[in-house]
C-alpha cells in the first residue's frame, strides 16, 4: 500500500493528504458538537476544558486554512504569506513587551530591514546567509541601534526583549517556508511534503500532549510556568508525533525509521519550545499572546504559530545536514 502512495503524482498525494486532514477535523468537529448538546451535570472544570478545546479546534482550523493557501499559492506566494505572519507575529510579541521610544530606531531595524531580508534570503534560497543573518548580523545590529539612541536605562533588558522576538517571530517561523524550497536529490519540486509532514506531526504531538494532560493526574515539572505540562504527558505526545511521522514517510524522502526519528525531533523541540513562551508570557503578565487587553491587529497568532515557531528551524537543519539538500 505504500508503495502505491509513493508513486502518485505529487498533486494527487496532497489532494489525498488534504482529503484526510480535513476529513478528520470535520468528524472531530461535528463529535466536539455532538458532545456540546449532551446534558450533564455542570462543572467549572469541565466548561473550561471544552472552552480550550474549542479554541484548539478553531485554531487548528486556521492553521490548516492558511496551509492550504501556501499550498495552492506555491513556493513565492507562501514566502509573502509566512513574511505577512511573521510582521503579525512580531508586532503582537512587541506590543506586549512593552518597549520604549528609544527603541524605536532597533524596531525600524527589525520590521523593516531583517524581516523583509529574511523573506528575500529565503525565496532566493540563500539558506547560507539566511541561517545567520538573524543570530550573528541582527544580534549584533540590533544593540548598536538602541545604543545610539542614546538611552541607556535596561539597556540589556531591552535589547533582549527584541532580540528575542525576532528569533521567535522572524528567525524561526522563517524556516517554515525555506522547508518548501529544499530540493533532494530524487525529490526535486516536493519540498511542500516537508512542510506538511512538519506541521502534521508538530499539530498531533502537541493535541496528544493537551489531552493526556488534561485527562490524567497532572504532575507538572514548571509549575509556576505551566500546570498542563508534565514529563509523562509530553513523552506520550513526543511518541504520538512519531507514530504519525512514521505513517506519512510515503510522502517525504525519508524511510519509515528516518521518518519516526524526525518526527520525533520536531516535535519534541517544538512541545519544549511553547513552554519557553509560556514562560514569556507568564513573565508579560498575560495568559494569551493576543489577549482582549492588547491593541494588536493579529488576536491570538503567536499563540498558534509559537510551537512552529521553534520545531521548523530544528527540523530545517536536521533534514538539510543529514540529508545534504541541495540548493
Amino acid at each position: 500500500m505504500m508503495r502505491s502512495l509513493r508513486s502518485l503524482a505529487a498533486n494527487e498525494q496532497i489532494a489525498l493528504l488534504f482529503l484526510i486532514l480535513f476529513g478528520l477535523l470535520i468528524l472531530i468537529s461535528i463529535g466536539g458538537t455532538l458532545y456540546s448538546l449532551k446534558e450533564r451535570e455542570p462543572s467549572q472544570r469541565r466548561d473550561d476544558n471544552w472552552r480550550q478545546f474549542r479554541r484548539d479546534l478553531k485554531a487548528i482550523w486556521v492553521g490548516s486554512c492558511l496551509f492550504w493557501a501556501a499550498w495552492i499559492s506555491g513556493p513565492v506566494g507562501a514566502t509573502l504569506l509566512f513574511g505577512v505572519f511573521s510582521f503579525l507575529a512580531l508586532r503582537e510579541f512587541i506590543t506586549l513587551m512593552h518597549t520604549t521610544r528609544a527603541d524605536h530606531r532597533s524596531l525600524i531595524l527589525a520590521f523593516f530591514v531583517l524581516l523583509p531580508l529574511q523573506y528575500v534570503l529565503v525565496g532566493t534560497r540563500r539558506f547560507d546567509i539566511f541561517s545567520v543573518l538573524i543570530p550573528v548580523y541582527g544580534f549584533l545590529a540590533i544593540p548598536v541601534a538602541s545604543a545610539l539612541a542614546g538611552d541607556p536605562r535596561h539597556y540589556l533588558e531591552r535589547n533582549a526583549k527584541i532580540q528575542w522576538g525576532i528569533m521567535v517571530c522572524v528567525y524561526g517561523l522563517s524556516h517554515a517556508p525555506a522547508l518548501l524550497l529544499l530540493d533532494f536529490k530524487g525529490y526535486e519540486g516536493r519540498g511542500a511534503f516537508l512542510l506538511f509532514f512538519l506541521v502534521m506531526v508538530v499539530g498531533v504531538g502537541q493535541i496528544v500532549q493537551q489531552v493526556v494532560s488534561r485527562s490524567q493526574r497532572r504532575r507538572p515539572v514548571a509549575r509556576r510556568i505551566s500546570r498542563s505540562f508534565s514529563l509523562q504527558s509530553w513523552w506520550i505526545g513526543v511518541l504520538a508525533a512519531g507514530l504519525t511521522g512514521a505513517l506519512l514517510y510515503w510522502i517525504t524522502p525519508f524511510k519509515a525509521g528516518q521518518a519516526l526519528v524526525m518526527a520525533i525531533i520536531a516535535s519534541a523541540s517544538g512541545m519544549m519550545g511553547g513552554l519557553a513562551m509560556k514562560a514569556l508570557k507568564r513573565d508579560a503578565g498575560v495568559v494569551y499572546w493576543g489577549n482582549r487587553s492588547s491593541i494588536t491587529g493579529a488576536i491570538g497568532l503567536l499563540d498558534r504559530v509559537a510551537v512552529m515557531c521553534f520545531a521548523a528551524p530544528v527540523f530545517f537543519h536536521s533534514v538539510r545536514w543529514y540529508f545534504k539538500a541541495s540548493i
